[in-house]
């Protein structure tokens, strides 16, 4: 069984306790952080041993935790890398339009700075945690709305961030993708559109597509890889795939570790991004041993596919945790408990460290896979309507269009044209076709529109007219009516 749909991840926040309380605890996150009290074989730490082996292990902190000493103070020794729990999400930074306020994360920044820890930016493009306003827009400027939020955001924190979870969640659990305001706008295709903004505004932030309940091999994660693989053929810079890994004791997925490959045999990076392991309350000590059996699992897992880049728990302890105000009955998910004690979990994620492989993960992944990749160890997924089997037809002429219907419903569908350049170099293009049975676009996106009758035009937009010879671009659509697949002309001036 797998957990059931988490909602936004929101970290809960505590106040301290009396002052000999806090006394106590901070001499418990000492003794911690020097490695006291501890079994011989967990006399490190969680970063070092990560970085030992090539990669990272990290936490996620709130504005809120940051006024709670004990707390990153454990951080802060045992963790190299911190996600901002909400405050780089769209509500925090954007909330009304074109009104930009960085402070909250600015402050998890500066305290990641200043303790040599590295941030993984979190989200860009989300359907949660959205401003009404984004929801409310018109659809035609939803396109230019998310654009110009993700290049002030990644501008903002160009250089300060290692990576961006830039499209959150994107999937249903069926595999299909989320009816949210972003695929109304444009379709499929604005997972790619987000993925060019953000590399634009930071080239050299390693940008990712995150999601739960892909860990195992199911149709949620077949959906994904199907969508890594097109991005990743098309050229869009997709540089690593994030497994959140929110478990239920007992219930991590035999395929996690060749789930992970598959999707490092394209050429990416993987990281699990937000691990948590809850327990039904109270915890007894097997479910405790079977929660440390877990985490060593999952970091085994990472440690044994070389392009997975790192860990990260989904906040330090129990006492700070999001998991009992969203799952009622369940909690204790961390690898400390809410006195700060380490916990089987904590020995067995660093013990899993200790004897995993020293392979470095890539520290820059391409974004167009190798011709020396690997085949998937797991059981071929068939092809996604994303991925055309058929062979890249000769181009005759300046150039070439060809249409591909990527979905398809009741009374509407999805295409992607992709337009290529013959031998010469084309500066500006112009697509015509004649729509066979009364279709009409709905929406049109990296293209500009107009239509007689049943006679179309579209030509490129200000950035996607200049091809060099043999490359392509391209450009999408939904429509109202049948499906259909016209022929199509290309010329260019």
């Amino acid at each position: 069984m797998k957990p059931p749909n988490h909602p936004m991840d929101r970290s809960g926040g505590r106040a301290c306790g009396p002052a000999a309380v806090v006394a106590a605890v901070v001499t418990a996150v000492t003794a911690v952080a020097v490695g006291l009290a501890m079994p011989a074989q967990a006399a490190s730490t969680l970063k070092a041993s990560a970085e030992a082996k090539g990669r990272y292990f990290g936490t996620a902190l709130t504005r809120g935790d940051l006024g709670i000493s004990a707390e990153v103070n454990l951080a802060a020794a045992q963790f190299d890398m911190v996600t901002p729990g909400n405050e780089m999400k769209w509500d925090a930074t954007e909330s009304s339009r074109g009104s930009f306020n960085f402070g909250s994360g600015d402050q998890i920044v500066s305290f990641a700075q200043s303790h040599g820890m590295r941030v993984r930016g979190h989200t860009l493009v989300w359907h949660n945690q959205l401003p009404s306003w984004v929801s409310s827009l018109p659809l035609n400027q939803v396109q230019s709305a998310m654009e110009n939020h993700i290049t002030n955001e990644a501008t903002h924190y160009k250089g300060k961030v290692y990576s961006w979870d830039v499209v959150n969640e994107p999937y249903n659990e069926d595999g299909t993708l989320r009816q949210d305001v972003f695929y109304k706008a444009m379709g499929a295709d604005y997972i790619a559109n987000a993925l060019r903004a953000a590399h634009a505004a930071d080239p050299n932030a390693k940008l990712y597509i995150n999601d739960y309940n892909i860990e195992g091999t199911n149709a949620k994660s077949n959906a994904l890889y199907s969508l890594a693989q097109s991005l990743v053929s098309r050229g869009v810079p997709l540089h690593g795939i994030g497994f959140e890994s929110h478990f239920i004791v007992g219930q991590v997925p035999s395929s996690l570790q060749a789930n992970m490959q598959r999707f490092a045999n394209l050429g990416l990076d993987v990281a699990i991004t937000e691990l948590d392991d809850r327990i039904p309350m109270p915890a007894d000590s097997s479910e405790l041993q079977q929660q440390g059996t877990d985490y060593g699992k999952v970091v085994s897992a990472c440690m044994a596919v070389s392009r997975c880049v790192g860990v990260s728990q989904w906040g330090v302890d129990d006492g700070h945790t999001w998991i009992p105000g969203t799952f009622p009955g369940y909690g204790a998910p961390m690898m400390w408990d809410s006195g700060y004690q380490p916990k089987p979990a904590y020995t067995a994620a660093l013990n899993a460290l200790d004897s995993g492989p020293g392979t470095s993960p890539s520290p820059t992944p391409p974004v167009s896979p190798s011709p020396s990749v690997s085949p998937s160890p797991t059981p071929p997924v068939s092809p996604s309507p994303w991925v055309s089997p058929s062979p890249t037809p000769p181009v005759t002429g300046s150039c070439s269009a060809t249409l591909t219907t990527v979905n398809s419903w009741p009374g509407g569908f999805q295409s992607e044209v992709t337009v290529r350049a013959g031998g010469s170099a084309v500066d500006g293009w112009t697509v015509k076709w004649t729509w066979p049975g009364g279709q009409t676009f709905s929406s049109l996106w990296n293209g500009t529109q107009s239509v007689s009758g049943s006679s179309v035009t579209v030509r490129n937009a200000a950035y996607n007219g200049s091809i060099a010879a043999g490359a392509s671009t391209t450009f999408g659509f939904t429509a109202n009516g049948t499906a259909a697949t016209p022929t199509l002309t290309c010329t260019s001036p």
